[in-house]
């Protein structure tokens, strides 16, 4: 049951002071934050938008069952690989190293990892595979070491100091915290889809691939139909996705995305003794000119790139915490009863199906490349998901039986409750949304991924990757930061974001 506090308490709480100091920030990042519309008749550009959703077509899609099915196979063997190395790493997650290894390797998004792996490996596979588990790997790491330090250890506190700490693991853990693991490797499985799909915006051949070549087009009938299959990939995944089905799937999908493309070890060598090595060093220059080397990347694009990603940021994470207070009464039983609750939870499925590069991609294409694209698209996707928890969250919360109704519930019954919780979420999101902020860069908007990206089309592979690991030491910066206010206002420090 929740504590019930009083509005006046709450209003001088330091949860509230620090909420109006996260609001003053996004108010002042507007003044600097370029949202202008830029299209010429976005109007006309929506209208040819609704006229595809009202009639969406697979006429003109060529080979779609495969990109489904690569999309599927990506996904499932990249969670896959990333779990079984996460539940190692997570074994001993206590060591520092580990820690630190496994925050920078999450911090850099499956799409940088992917540009990457495209330099080294081409059209191969492994791009994709690599692209996936690498990251999920680490992040799995976290979140397993959570629910291993979380988790009943009676049975293991009595077994003999002689057994094999594999032997208790196993026996002794395993099965009391194997649920949890399930759990959160299934709503994994879901952000691989997503993942996969947006893998094919930079060249594989999954479903994204197949809807950057329909946007492309302006074919917005084909756009939908592909959307609205991913939608029923992503809502029937309960029904597939069955334990004693995936050792089939696991077999199957290697033989899915395998191709003809073969691995140049000269490419590979290249790529780690020339390409990324900093152009100053290859030429034989001192170290004075790798310092103004380095020097006129980060005044000239790292900055830039940095103050643009906190910028856009900062305005999508408190519009995101806006809107989630919004939208959580349409999936609670507090407001709504199950035919409204049901349609609310349609509605938060799809937004939160999609992922922000799509929705991103889309907006772009309505009102230009400006920053309000990704605002948007960061904001739907995030509060969905926010909307979601908090909206579950309130289900538990009990009031009296003359507990007021509407928005007197809501304002003074329900927000004083669920407002720790709703930060909690939020803060443990922001690093998530500066990852997706950043790459949101590859289409156009100029934070640190336009300029990686950049970097990339122009063969300067030396400058992407310092660019990559300065995106990847903010976002590490932001996490940590995360950290310190939710253990300052005593927030939840391990979010079941399922």
């Amino acid at each position: 049951m929740a504590l019930i506090k009083s509005p006046s308490v709450f209003r001088h709480s330091l949860r509230w002071n620090v909420s109006w100091l996260f609001v003053l920030s996004a108010v002042l990042c507007l003044f600097v934050a370029d949202i202008s519309i830029r299209s010429f008749d976005p109007w006309a550009e929506l209208g040819r938008l609704v006229s595809g959703l009202l009639q969406p077509s697979m006429s003109g899609l060529d080979d779609i069952g495969l990109a489904v099915l690569q999309t599927l196979a990506f996904a499932m063997l990249g969670v896959a690989l990333g779990s079984v190395c996460g539940l190692f790493l997570a074994l001993v997650f206590h060591w520092r190293w580990i820690r630190m290894m496994c925050a920078l390797l999450r911090a850099v998004h499956e799409l940088f990892w992917a540009l990457i792996f495209l330099q080294i490996f081409g059209l191969h596979p492994l791009t994709g595979l690599l692209a996936l588990a690498i990251p999920y790997a680490a992040t799995f790491a976290k979140i397993y070491a959570e629910i291993l330090e979380e988790g009943d250890r009676s049975a293991f506190d009595v077994l003999s100091h002689q057994t094999g700490w594999v032997s208790a693991f196993f026996y002794a853990r395993l099965p009391d915290l194997w649920q949890h693991f399930k759990t959160y490797t299934a709503y994994r499985m879901e952000c691989g889809l997503r993942s996969s799909a947006v893998l094919g915006f930079v060249g594989l051949p999954t479903l994204g691939y197949s809807l950057s070549t329909a946007f492309m087009e302006g074919q917005y009938s084909q756009v939908w139909a592909l959307l609205i299959l991913f939608y029923l990939l992503i809502a029937s995944l309960k029904y597939w996705l069955r334990p004693s089905l995936i050792p089939v799937y696991l077999c199957v999908a290697p033989f899915v995305i395998s191709n003809d493309q073969t691995i140049s070890f000269a490419n590979v060598a290249r790529f780690f003794t020339q390409d990324i090595v900093p152009s100053p060093l290859l030429k034989g220059e001192s170290l004075v000119g790798l310092w103004q080397w380095f020097a006129d990347l980060f005044m000239t694009q790292a900055l830039p790139g940095i103050i643009n990603t906190l910028v856009l940021s900062q305005i999508a994470l408190v519009a995101t915490g806006l809107l989630s207070l919004g939208l959580f009464p349409i999936i609670s039983k507090q407001f709504f009863g199950r035919v409204g609750r049901g349609l609310g939870h349609v509605f938060l499925v799809v937004m939160r199906s999609t992922p922000e590069y799509i929705l991103a991609f889309i907006l772009l294409l309505l009102w230009g490349p400006s920053m309000l694209p990704a605002i948007v698209a960061l904001v739907l996707h995030n509060a969905s998901i926010i909307g979601h928890l908090v909206g579950r969250f309130s289900n538990d919360v009990r009031l009296r039986q003359d507990a007021p109704t509407g928005i007197n519930r809501y304002t003074y019954e329900l927000i004083p409750r669920v407002y720790g919780q709703f930060l909690a979420f939020l803060f443990y999101r922001w690093e998530v949304i500066i990852r997706e902020t950043a790459i949101l860069g590859i289409l156009g908007v100029a934070t640190l991924g336009f300029y990686i990206d950049s970097a990339i089309q122009e063969i300067r592979f030396d400058r992407a990757m310092v660019l990559i690991l300065i995106t990847a030491i903010l976002n590490i910066v932001i996490d940590g930061l995360s950290r310190y206010i939710r253990n300052r206002i005593r927030l939840s420090q391990a979010i079941n974001i399922r």
